[in-house]
């Protein structure tokens, strides 16, 4: 089907890299209430081309269902079944005979998640976690697979304090006495830290501290970056500030040789009243420009040209989580395998410069002036040519009756009819691309998606049509309007809108 071609090498350029390469991958959650077969799973994992998930525990099911497929595979020891294995060296043998011994090499099994965020969602088994650790690593040299997979345990961002400025961040001090066993683990072993970092709520709790931009990727201006007095050092984005904090952590615990992997980040799609910011388009914009940054390896500012491998969180909506509305809507699927939105993925670098499938839409910009959104109405369905037949009273687009929503039709239309180059949405700054179909009822817009991946036509009619419903220069009345933005739009085409 088309639109799965948009999501093609999105999680898997690392398939056509060497292994050391960054790579990006996904999460896999199952608190659905209708959670799909595990040969269904894979069947999305496969047609999306993804290539490196984590499961939350060992479950058999999705085990078999990735054998002979190649995909890389992180497995976890649940919370609740730390404290036996930490305390008992033949339970975690057991575990690791039952659980990775008997799907290994056929499930391409990477590494083990020996519990997750222990500290916060279960501080009285942190006694025993390097313990844990030590014991599955000891079943894996017992079984000649230590060097195939590696042991370590995802630690919450917010176990880093005084994070900002980086190079002041240290470990919560009263964790130490854990921490320092673990890291000397990890080096011993060559394993990775790893590290769940959520933006999202780091913006949430700031109280306007961070801003959005800062928080989403976006490109900010130098004087807007947030500047490490001690070094220097510019960030523009949170997510860059964590893992250099975490870096200087370790540093401070002279800890500077392991490397970091975030193994959970991402940006709910979806959220309750007082979480504005929980939307689709935020969502798209945090996980397509988080994909740019670890594929092009851009790298941190402490530690630049080396990217992080990250894993997004996560494959499904989760409908049975509890909580705020945002837990339930962090997914790029919806249980149907449907996506949630299209990540916008051109200038990701020479691996998915060929994706041209990418749907985007031309929408009139929030906010934007009605008279201003009046006159580039006019321009497209005079000058610009665009059939605006179908928002005449009784067709389709008609309802609703607001120059919103006729003008993004109009200009959607003018978009696609103009290949979806950037330029040819701005209209004076009035306009917006996105990823969101803004497709309503029986009004289908042009390039629109339907659930069987057929692409609606795109070819927009000519203005000379001679239909008795072709609209014509008068058909919005916009008097001077039109032939103004005429001499605007030679100006200001120019402006590029990714």
């Amino acid at each position: 089907m088309a639109w799965l071609l948009v999501f093609v090498l999105l999680l898997a350029v690392s398939q056509a890299t060497a292994d050391e390469d960054p790579y990006i991958g996904v999460n896999i959650g199952t608190d659905l209430s209708i959670m799909p077969h595990p040969t269904q799973v894979v069947a999305l994992l496969k047609a999306q081309q993804i290539r490196h998930v984590r499961l939350y525990d060992a479950d058999r099911g999705m085990l078999a269902a990735l054998a002979n497929t190649g995909i890389r595979v992180m497995v976890s020891i649940p919370n609740e079944q730390l404290l036996g294995i930490g305390q008992s060296n033949s339970t975690a043998a057991n575990w690791v005979s039952r659980n990775i011994v008997a799907h290994y090499p056929a499930t391409n099994i990477t590494a083990i998640c020996v519990g997750s965020e222990v500290f916060i969602s279960l501080p009285n088994a942190a006694p025993v976690l390097v313990n844990a650790m030590k014991y599955v690593h000891s079943a894996l040299v017992a079984s000649n697979l230590d060097n195939q997979i590696k042991v370590s345990t995802p630690l919450a961002s917010s176990i880093i304090l005084d994070s900002f400025p980086p190079s002041q961040a240290f470990f919560n001090r009263s964790w130490n006495p854990v921490m320092v066993p673990i890291l000397n683990f990890l080096q011993s072993t060559g394993s990775p830290l790893m590290l769940n970092i959520y933006p999202y709520y780091d913006y949430m709790q700031s109280n306007g501290v961070i801003p959005l931009d800062y928080a989403l990727f976006k490109p900010l201006s130098p004087t807007k970056e947030a500047v490490d007095s001690n070094t220097l050092v510019h960030y523009s984005n949170v997510f860059d500030a964590m893992v250099d904090a975490t870096y200087f952590a370790m540093a401070f615990l002279n800890f500077t040789n392991i490397p970091v992997i975030v193994t959970e980040t991402g940006w709910p799609s979806k959220g309750d009243s007082n979480e504005p910011d929980a939307t689709i388009e935020n969502a798209n914009t945090y996980n397509s420009n988080l994909i740019r940054h670890v594929i092009n390896k851009t790298g941190t500012p402490k530690r630049p040209g080396i990217a992080v491998s990250t894993y997004i969180y996560e494959l499904y909506n989760e409908d049975l989580k509890p909580g705020l509305i945002s837990e339930k809507n962090w997914g790029l699927f919806d249980a149907n395998g449907d996506p949630i939105y299209i990540l916008r993925l051109t200038d990701s670098g020479s691996l998915l410069a060929n994706d041209t499938t990418n749907q985007t839409y031309c929408t009139a910009k929030e906010g934007a002036d009605p008279k201003m959104l009046q006159a580039a109405l006019d321009w497209a369905c005079g000058p610009g040519k665009v059939d605006c037949s179908q928002l005449l009273q009784g067709k389709p687009c008609y309802e609703p009756d607001n120059v919103i929503a006729h003008a993004t039709y109009a200009f959607d239309t003018y978009y696609h009819r103009m290949g979806k180059t950037p330029d040819a949405c701005d209209f004076n700054g009035v306009a917006d691309i996105t990823t969101t179909d803004p497709s309503h009822g029986s009004c289908v817009f042009p390039g629109s998606l339907g659930r069987n991946g057929t692409m609606v036509n795109i070819t927009a009619p000519s203005m000379n049509s001679t239909s008795s419903d072709s609209p014509g220069r008068t058909f919005y009345g916009g008097g001077g309007y039109a032939s103004v933005l005429v001499v605007i739009k030679v100006m200001v085409w120019s402006v590029i809108f990714l």
